[in-house]
């Protein structure tokens, strides 16, 4: 469903990414990790086509991108944001929120798509003519993921999804991001720093480091610790909580 080559992004003089290449199957989740400035929502991002000074092969579903993004293609990729505080318009309630991709797609019945999107990501009518304001932390990120699924999409990119929730409430989002992948045969790509979530979410991984992909296993390899690349061991042993001895160990890794 997704294969990307060689991809590179600059912001002006700094390399962002460089020379980024892995693959997803379809119905498949796959996992970006490492700290933060490591590269991975920019990854995100240039699939998205939310950034333009990229270079490289991106491939979706056999088509071959280029710098601009169609209809289409929206109707086939959704993003879901990290902060449901900041992606949702104050202004706006949920129905509005949820109609506007039906009516810029052209899509028909937006009430009982609505509706049925509502149900399906855990809330009921009662949420439909609310204001984000009115929502807790985690009934806007479910908001968020109906409007990522308006379109009936094949795939979704999340960005840290649940970072910037309670632990409670982080678990019933993952738990209802796998259902919905499962009852829809979705595609994920999930970006986190938090590898117990990637675990629990994802098939396979990759470990990035100063916009480099270091190292690319399957998520069982976590629960061994069979990891190769000395980065991706440290960030291994860093997920594991406090350890002084651990943390007397930490090393820079220099941009190779």
């Amino acid at each position: 469903m997704i294969e990307i080559e060689g991809l590179s992004v600059r912001f002006g003089e700094f390399q962002a990414v460089q020379d980024v290449s892995f693959r997803v199957a379809a119905g498949e989740a796959f996992g970006l990790v490492g700290e933060s400035g490591s590269g991975k929502t920019t990854v995100l991002k240039a699939l998205a086509g939310l950034v333009s000074d990229w270079h490289g092969r991106i491939v979706l579903d056999d088509e071959l991108l280029g710098h601009r993004r169609s209809k289409a293609f929206c109707r086939k990729v959704q993003m879901v944001f990290q902060d449901p505080y900041g992606s949702l318009h104050p202004r706006h309630t949920v129905d509005r929120t949820l109609a506007e991709p039906v009516l810029i797609h052209g899509l028909g019945d937006p009430g009982a798509r609505i509706e049925r999107m509502l149900d399906a990501v855990g809330l009921g009518p009662g949420f439909r003519y609310r204001y984000p304001h009115q929502l807790s932390g985690g009934q806007r990120q479910r908001v968020a993921i109906a409007r990522a699924l308006m379109l009936e999409p094949k795939v979704l990119l999340l960005d840290e999804p649940t970072s910037s929730l309670d632990v409670s409430v982080q678990a019933e989002i993952l738990n209802l991001l796998s259902d919905l992948r499962a009852a829809r045969g979705l595609t994920y790509l999930f970006v986190s720093h938090n590898l117990a979530v990637i675990a629990h979410m994802c098939g396979r991984l990759a470990v990035m480091n100063h916009g480099r992909i270091v190292e690319e296993v399957p998520t069982a390899v976590l629960a061994t610790g069979a990891l190769v690349h000395p980065y991706a061991r440290q960030l291994l042993s860093s997920s594991k909580g406090y350890d002084r001895a651990a943390v007397r160990e930490l090393r820079t890794f220099d941009p190779e």
